[in-house]
């Protein structure tokens, strides 16, 4: 028999697949950033509770959601300097979980957990504002 917590975990795993699965780019983008927050947001619980294995998962996790997701989602050519300098950041929050992890540093994974989520607000901001442009110009044509 299943438990209740096993079949919460597994629904949870399939509604995450379906999502990534009808995803616009702009909207994986977002579920990255919902994704690697999760992560420091895990590693932040495991380090207040000593669990240590456990911390250096979740902080695992965040750096390859930060490295081989949102890093490499840019577009660099295309981005010019912001795409630069999202690129520095990105490579700063991944050092700074490091580190963090390294020391059992509470304030370098807040740190950036504030960095993804004002970097979140700021994407989910550009495609509410996107949205709204397309549906102009759907009424407007």
């Amino acid at each position: 028999m299943t438990s209740p917590r096993a079949a919460l975990a597994a629904y949870g795993r399939i509604q995450a697949e379906t999502d990534v699965a009808t995803a616009d780019p702009h909207k994986l983008v977002a579920l990255l950033f919902d994704a690697a927050l999760a992560a420091v947001h895990r590693a932040a619980e495991r380090m207040r509770a000593r669990d240590l294995a456990t911390k250096g998962t979740a902080v695992s996790r965040a750096i390859q959601i930060i490295e081989q997701g949102l890093a490499a989602s840019l577009d660099r050519s295309a981005g010019g300097e912001l795409a630069a300098r999202l690129a520095d950041l990105y490579d700063y929050m991944s050092r700074r979980l490091l580190l963090a992890s390294a020391r059992n540093d509470p304030e370098g994974l807040e740190e950036v957990a504030r960095l993804l989520a004002e970097l979140r607000e700021a994407w989910r901001a550009i495609g509410a504002e996107s949205a709204k442009d397309r549906a102009h110009g759907e009424r407007g044509a």
